[in-house]
């Protein structure tokens, strides 16, 4: 049990957990994830640390199929730039493994922002905090949970 999948069972939150064998030489997680779990890829979602230019690190969600624009999360987290957070800045922040980042159950709660495009999805999948495992779950009930905003983040 991973502290994304304790955060959700204690906000009586509905979801399901999703395992597949991890192969530690696939090159995209979220990707790895889509194919071993038969999910559309456009419904699966990877979670990015970025460093902004006052120093905070935020977490932006994107479909697995897009590519975070830096500039777009800067705007929606009120900065004027963003950069991709050092892999051990991020694994200290948020109590994750790269690949395994979840949005909930972090050890500290970091600004997050949802790419738009969640909205209209009735159910999501993230990592559920270690690589192998997702969680599926309403998109709403994700920005809830993690006081997540949606915006507009991802570029095709």
């Amino acid at each position: 049990m991973t502290p994304a999948i304790r955060a959700l069972e204690r906000a009586g939150v509905p979801h399901r957990v999703l395992s597949y064998a991890h192969d530690p030489r696939a090159p995209a997680y979220g990707l790895e994830a889509a194919e071993a779990l038969d999910l559309a890829p456009e419904t699966v979602f990877k979670t990015l640390v970025a460093k902004l230019d006052d120093g905070r690190l935020a977490v932006a969600l994107v479909a697995v199929t897009d590519q975070l624009d830096l500039k777009a999360l800067a705007r929606a987290a009120g900065a004027k730039k963003a950069q991709m957070a050092e892999p051990e800045a991020a694994q200290r922040a948020t109590g994750y493994v790269v690949g395994g980042i979840s949005p909930l159950g972090q050890k500290k709660r970091l600004p997050t922002f949802i790419d738009r495009r969640a909205e209209a999805l009735s159910t999501l999948h993230i990592s559920a905090g270690k690589r192998g495992l997702e969680v599926a779950l309403a998109p709403a009930d994700l920005a809830r949970l993690c006081a997540g905003r949606f915006a507009d983040l991802a570029r095709a």
